[in-house]
């Protein structure tokens, strides 16, 4: 049997391992960029339909915008272009032709005129329709939401955390006062906390992030914070507040009740394909991936235990009324009943899969009429009477997915420390990590240096942080509130 890396022992490749294992996704030959494997993919396809009807339930509609950007359009928003330069693939030409010694060669007389930048985010395009699309206040809000691929020419890549082309959305919308768009900003800020905490398990905290960690082009960005398992922070989700910026940039305008021109006032958020990533850093153990019941593309697994055909034949037709119920009450099932696989193989297949319940039922079980079920999350086993498993089953993963999420805060608030001095902050950060609670004196070059120092960053000024008088940890000034530092992925 493969032995494989513990979480305390190195937890990068333990990563790797638990995706490798669970059979998520794997590196491509292009590099930097990902294969979804199909059990990766069904988790996505989870979160997907989940976050697609809250974002229709709050007023959103569905479009679709081209992958390629022209360059003159990202020049157009000085801030915008300044963020994302160094991350931008360049397409310059359209043909290619084969040389004279056979080679297949990029044709220099198939350059193009203007350059095209592969979407590294949307929002120059999609604001070069709005101006199409928005003549007079009768046409505001307008709400729109993409499901997409996007480019980053990232350096450094981890599957599904940071790799150059990933999957996301990016919803972007345009307002007719800057109090709807600071509205419709935090709203969407919400509906990512709560699918996180809800869907993933995964507890968060709301803030706005500083300046220096600001999305480029925004007047203010909304984040969500979540903490892994080994104390660093994920950033699992933004809504940014674009002002006028973007307006003004592509010449957005409406006319109002009274006929006047005005530029409308924006916003765009996402989340994406680096949530998987999240998900396996909160709640996976040595034994493989742990999946919350929610988001699990297979919630039950039910095992036949037997040596005969027909024996198989009466577990079958017991399971079938099982799987039925379960099935009319919305959980996914599989039997597996394939006889090219041991049980035992089976059983560490599903529970390196991460599925949340598993069941077992062989000939002397159904003599019993009992079975036994098994919970990933705590890997406790029961034997349950057959009467009543599938209420029995349904109530367990409900208990599972409190559990998983109970169990996330909790690791949270041990490692959540407040501090009052740079000395105190080094060694928390050193010898214990997570997040640290102290007091910033709200400058730009305080923060450059605290980065450069120690490698933490701000991870965000807590939305529901308390109004507290004390002195920056680093440079001695006044401050009014704490805000969160963290090593960070």
């Amino acid at each position: 049997m493969a032995k494989y890396t513990k979480r305390s022992e190195d937890y990068s490749k333990w990563y790797n391992e638990v995706i490798e294992r669970a059979g998520l996704a794997e590196h491509s030959d292009v590099r930097g960029c990902m294969v979804i494997k199909p059990y990766g993919y069904a988790i996505w396809e989870n979160m997907k339909s989940v976050l697609d009807a809250k974002f229709k339930e709050t007023g959103h509609s569905n479009a679709y915008f081209p992958l390629f950007i022209p360059k003159s359009y990202l020049s157009k928003e000085a801030q915008h272009v300044e963020g994302f330069a160094k991350e931008c693939a360049v397409v310059t030409h359209y043909r290619l032709k084969t040389s004279e010694s056979g080679e297949l060669i990029v044709d220099p007389d198939a350059k193009l005129e203007e350059e095209l930048i592969v979407r590294p985010t949307s929002e120059t395009i999609i604001w070069n329709s709005f101006k199409n699309w928005i003549q007079s206040y009768r046409d505001l809000p307008l709400k729109i939401n993409q499901w997409a691929n996007v480019v980053r020419w990232e350096m450094r890549t981890r599957l599904f955390l940071r790799t150059t082309e990933f999957l996301w959305q990016e919803g972007h919308t345009a307002h007719s006062t800057k109090e709807e768009a600071i509205e419709e900003a935090e709203q969407m800020l919400n509906v990512y906390a709560d699918f996180v905490e809800e869907y993933m398990g995964m507890p968060v905290v709301k803030g706005i992030k500083t300046a220096a960690e600001r999305f480029a082009g925004a007047d203010e960005t909304y984040c969500i914070e979540a903490m892994m398992q080994d104390g660093k922070a994920l950033q699992a989700g933004t809504s940014h507040f674009l002002g006028q910026n973007f307006a003004k940039a592509f010449d957005v305008k409406y006319a109002d009740k009274e006929g006047k021109l005005e530029h409308v006032w924006a916003t765009s958020w996402g989340v994406s394909t680096r949530l998987i990533g999240g998900l396996i850093m909160t709640h996976s153990d040595d034994e493989g991936l742990v999946l919350p019941p929610k988001l699990a593309p297979i919630q039950v697994a039910i095992i036949p235990i037997y040596k005969t055909a027909e024996q198989l034949e009466a577990i079958s037709e017991k399971v079938a009324v099982l799987k039925s119920e379960l099935i009319k009450k919305g959980i996914s099932v599989t039997f597996d009943d394939d006889d090219n696989r041991r049980p035992g193989w089976k059983f560490a297949e599903y529970e390196a899969k991460g599925v949340p319940v598993r069941v077992a039922i062989g000939p002397r079980d159904l003599e019993n009429n009992k079975a036994e079920v098994a919970r990933r999350d705590t890997k406790t086993k029961e034997v349950v009477e057959w009467d009543g498993i599938s209420t029995y089953i349904v109530d367990l993963l409900d208990e599972i997915q409190d559990n998983l999420l109970n169990k996330a805060k909790e690791f949270r608030t041990e490692n959540t420390t407040p501090v009052e001095s740079y000395e105190e902050f080094k060694k928390v950060l050193e010898e214990k990590g997570g997040f640290i609670s102290a007091h910033w004196d709200g400058t730009s070059e305080t923060e450059n240096k605290i980065k450069e120092e120690t490698k933490a960053t701000i991870r965000c000024i807590p939305l529901d942080a308390k109004e507290e008088a004390g002195k920056c940890i680093y440079s001695g000034n006044p401050s009014t509130k704490r805000v969160l530092f963290a090593k960070a992925y």
